[in-house]
């Protein structure tokens, strides 16, 4: 955790429970805070993007321009309470109709900075949904304030961080399963 954002742990509990609360109004399905130690990252999770992802290098915030997992292993050491947000069918997946992960996830991390939470900094799924093409041939974001990398970008396990927060997540295995997905608001 910050040294600099010492966090009384009743405050802490309400600004959690506010948070919940948010993300459900904005379309999620349940928020758990879980401690940065549950947050599981593997070099692995990234081949996953290089090898089966269409979107590899298309987005800045994808790979190869994401955190590497070391980098991110690195933040998380910083942080001590996250939270974990469960969405059903999304955008991101081209569910139309459907919730924005990034869009809920980045109102999630700035009520949190604006709550005084600075160090907040929110992760999503899949690629970035604000541009249809990105600008990765100047290497300039056009959405800055609200592009994220998604949680797997960043070499994170989402299977292992959320049965580490009590979720049952199994591998979709045809197109008429509903896929579940996940981001991460890192708190203090």
């Amino acid at each position: 955790m910050s040294e600099h954002l010492r966090i009384d742990n009743a405050v802490l509990g309400a600004v959690l429970e506010r948070l919940k609360e948010l993300a459900l109004k904005l379309g999620a399905e349940d928020a758990k805070p879980i401690p940065a130690s549950a947050v599981v990252v593997k070099d692995w999770v990234r081949w996953k993007c290089k090898f089966g992802c269409g979107g590899y290098g298309r987005c800045l915030t994808c790979p190869p321009y994401s955190p590497t997992p070391e980098e991110t292993r690195k933040v998380l050491n910083e942080y001590g309470v996250c939270l974990l947000v469960k969405f059903g069918p999304c955008v991101e997946a081209g569910y139309e109709n459907s919730v924005n992960v990034h869009e809920v996830m980045f109102q999630l991390e700035r009520t949190t900075f604006l709550s005084g939470f600075y160090s907040a900094f929110a992760l999503a799924c899949g690629p970035c949904p604000y541009c249809e093409e990105c600008n990765v041939k100047e290497g300039i974001c056009r959405h800055p304030e609200k592009a994220r990398p998604s949680m797997e970008a960043c070499g994170i396990d989402v299977y292992a961080t959320a049965h580490n927060a009590g979720y049952e997540l199994k591998v979709v295995a045809s197109y008429e399963e509903k896929p579940t997905f996940f981001g991460l608001l890192l708190l203090a």
